[in-house]
């Protein structure tokens, strides 16, 4: 390692350097970039604290030992423990925006941002936000991009995991968000009172057999975000028998089930589910109504 510190000095180097050994190494990427280059470029600008667009001026700036040897020992990692890149760097972007994330949370990926981005348009409507929930948030960075889409809006964000709510606060804190933006410890809708305009959810969905196959990359992801029993929809299931009676009417129930979205769409054939395209990749997101949902339950009683 020390020779390739004392022949690699600039930036140029660097990103030369990690590209040519991520090709050359069996690396899953799925947490943030899908391709070699992009993964070299973000190692190296964020452990520098340099911008990731408009860089072209810090090229052929030469790096000090303690910057190419801090380089090293990440490309070193993620190459050897095939950790995620966003636990290297201890962030991730979403909606545009970094985020604090380590081994607590889930490396932020969900397509809902690009849903939030269009302000839930058009399923929406006139309907105003005034209060969201984000249910199993995680690092928090679905509610409080929320939060900054709906600048009026009372957001709640909950889960089960108090370390997770830690990394989620320190979000909170980041984006300066926290007279709006509440953490909420709930299993599901268990610590949930009052009804809400909107319910956004990226809940656990993994199924058994997915999860057993996984990359190594996942491994390093807690279980507690991932799994969801044989089919992947034990939490699914939960929100969707509950989710009616914390809507306020003309509200929209959104969740993100991923690759069991197959099995959900078969298990619900009386309710009437929107799955929702995606221009930026990403599919397995529904989306339906307050009325929908409670004239489903009303059948079934």
């Amino acid at each position: 390692m020390t020779s390739h510190i004392d022949d690699l000095h600039t930036v140029r180097d660097y990103l030369r350097y990690a590209a040519s050994r991520f090709a050359d190494s069996p690396l899953f990427y799925g947490h943030g970039t899908d391709n070699v280059w992009d993964e070299a470029v973000q190692l190296v600008m964020r452990s520098l604290k340099l911008p990731l667009e408009n860089n072209t001026l810090f090229l052929d700036a030469r790096l000090v030992r303690e910057e190419r040897q801090l380089i090293h020992e990440r490309i070193e990692r993620r190459i050897q423990e095939r950790v995620p890149l966003a636990y290297l760097l201890g962030e991730a972007w979403f909606m545009g925006m970094p985020f604090h994330v380590d081994e607590r949370v889930l490396v932020p990926r969900s397509p809902i941002g690009e849903l939030l981005e269009k302000g839930l348009q058009p399923w929406l409507g006139d309907k105003q936000v005034t209060r969201l929930l984000d249910l199993c948030t995680g690092s928090g960075c679905i509610g409080i991009g929320a939060a900054t889409v709906f600048e009026d809006a009372e957001v709640d964000i909950s889960d089960i995991s108090p370390v997770a709510l830690d990394v989620a606060a320190s979000n909170i804190e980041l984006h300066g968000v926290g007279d709006r933006v509440t953490t909420i410890r709930s299993d599901v809708f268990d610590n949930i009172d009052g009804v809400y305009d909107v319910i956004v959810s990226n809940p656990p969905y993994v199924d058994a057999g997915d999860l057993a196959d996984m990359p190594d990359e996942f491994r390093h992801e807690p279980e507690l975000g991932l799994a969801a029993g044989n089919d992947g929809l034990d939490i699914a299931h939960r929100i969707i028998d509950q989710a009616a009676d914390y809507l306020s009417p003309g509200g929209l129930l959104i969740v993100e089930v991923g690759n069991s979205w197959v099995a959900l769409d078969e298990a619900y054939p009386d309710l009437p589910l929107t799955w929702l395209d995606f221009e930026r990749g990403g599919d397995g997101v529904f989306m339906v109504t307050a009325e929908d949902l409670r004239a489903w339950k009303a059948g079934r009683s």
